[in-house]
């Protein structure tokens, strides 16, 4: 086999001023970021915080000694899961699950309806499970944007993902569905906790390492949770804090940079995908790092690339010309390929209408798809090392859940060694897969908060 040739040293001087962040800058972005996080957690800063790091609530997590059978609810999308959980001992457990559809007339209906067809839902469920006559503890992971006021108190703050049921918007929806399930009277369920997947992401790993302080989420969108000092939380609302005392905070680091503080890092293709999006002006951190952009900002580089001469002889295709035809799972693929072999890459770029693609231009497109993975991976462990250090943990275990971090090759590997180099020596770290965060994190924090209710009434 001939050997292939070096990356263009014009592709290198485009892209690398653009994607290639050295330390001294990421330690300038941490600065950013712990400031945004100290403004998110203060009563007087909070609304112009660019991560506004709600409380979830959550104070306990698991430590092994929780039994029992617990139900999880999943919404999420036009589809939701019903999960039965029997914890039987510490990493022993059995669970069973079935998913229901939402018809389209449901899910833009009126909210009663929503819930009415969940509280049926569960009902079959605890039928086929023959849990019908038992009380059960239920966490509710619900994802879409909701302001918590407590651990079963969440109010919507408005509908995603093709949902839009009328008389819910400012509502608990916790309350919503107890009203259903009442409205049956054929059931009983104790709701325990509502949550988002980032914390459920938390609760699932702290169940096994638990030294878990950290959930990420690192999928279509990101956004991380991790333990604070309630005596910093000043929206939590509670009587008495106490200085050893924590609680789950969703930082919602998404939205880092919406109010300017990356503008110092972004390029002129972060503020294409910007401009393009759904949501201009908002997720400004997510748009540089999640899977739903990472492939669009490897295509506008490819095309601006193109436009110059430096790739495919100034000739770019109809499909890479096209928004979003360039998809995240290229690039993870492209990268599982070994060095020495540009097969993948070119059957992608052919997929793509370039018609016999150089091996010159196979070795630069992977380039590009190395360099927006590795400023990705380096803004997150950026912002990861700014929570370690805030935490002040000097052994603590990350759970990561997410596409991205599930599918791409490289990525774990980016981001332990860039935290390495920003954090102190003396620290410790290391990163754990979730299992199934939404699902089983979610029937988590349900056995949690029965076990201090048992505790309570001890």
């Amino acid at each position: 086999m001939s050997k292939l040739p070096s990356v263009s040293s014009n592709i290198k001087k485009i892209v690398d001023p653009k994607f290639s962040l050295d330390n001294e800058t990421l330690k300038e972005v941490m600065v950013k970021f712990e400031r945004e996080i100290k403004k998110g957690l203060k009563r007087s800063t909070h609304s112009s915080a660019e991560t506004k790091c709600f409380v979830t609530f959550v104070q306990d997590l698991p430590n092994g000694t929780e039994r029992g059978k617990f139900l999880a609810l999943d919404l999420g999308g036009t589809n939701f899961r019903v999960l039965l959980i029997h914890l039987k001992g510490e990493e022993d457990y059995e669970f069973q699950s079935k998913i229901f559809a939402i018809p389209q007339n449901i899910m833009t209906g009126l909210g009663v309806e929503l819930f009415d067809h969940i509280a049926k839902c569960l009902a079959e469920f605890a039928i086929e499970m023959n849990i019908q006559h038992e009380v059960l503890p239920l966490g509710f992971t619900f994802s879409f944007p909701c302001r918590q006021n407590g651990l079963t108190e969440g109010l919507l703050i408005k509908w995603t993902k093709g949902f839009n049921c009328k008389g819910v918007v400012n509502q608990n929806v916790v309350e919503l569905l107890e009203d259903a399930l009442k409205r049956r009277n054929d059931i009983k369920i104790l709701i325990c906790a509502i949550l988002n997947d980032t914390t459920g992401t938390l609760m699932s790993c702290a169940w096994k390492h638990h030294d878990c302080k950290i959930g990420v989420i690192l999928g279509t969108g990101s956004n991380a949770c991790y333990l604070e000092r309630t005596t910093n939380a000043e929206l939590f609302e509670k009587q008495n804090k106490f200085d050893d005392e924590k609680v789950v905070i969703n930082t919602e680091w998404g939205a880092f940079g919406d109010f300017g503080s990356l503008d110092f890092i972004t390029t002129c293709y972060d503020k294409e995908v910007d401009h393009h999006s759904l949501n201009p002006g908002n997720q400004i951190f997510e748009k540089m790092l999640s899977g739903m952009y990472l492939g669009e900002l490897v295509r506008l580089v490819l095309v601006h690339l193109t436009s110059q001469g430096h790739l495919f002889n100034g000739q770019i295709s109809k499909q890479l010309s096209t928004q979003h035809q360039f998809f995240t799972k290229f690039v993870s693929e492209i990268e599982t390929e070994a060095e020495d072999s540009i097969n993948v890459v070119r059957k992608v770029l052919i997929d793509l209408g370039i018609n016999e693609p150089s091996d010159e231009d196979c070795v630069n497109v992977r380039y590009v798809c190395e360099s927006v993975t590795r400023r990705s991976a380096h803004l997150v462990a950026t912002a990861l090392a700014t929570l370690i250090l805030r935490m002040g943990d000097p052994d603590i275990t990350i759970g990561v859940d997410g596409s991205v971090y599930r599918h791409h090759p490289k990525f774990d590997d980016l981001m332990t060694k860039k935290v390495k180099e920003l954090i102190p020596s003396n620290y410790r770290f290391k990163f754990v897969l979730s299992e199934d965060g939404s699902g089983r994190g979610a029937a988590l924090v349900a056995a949690v908060a029965s076990r201090q209710v048992q505790y309570t009434n001890s």
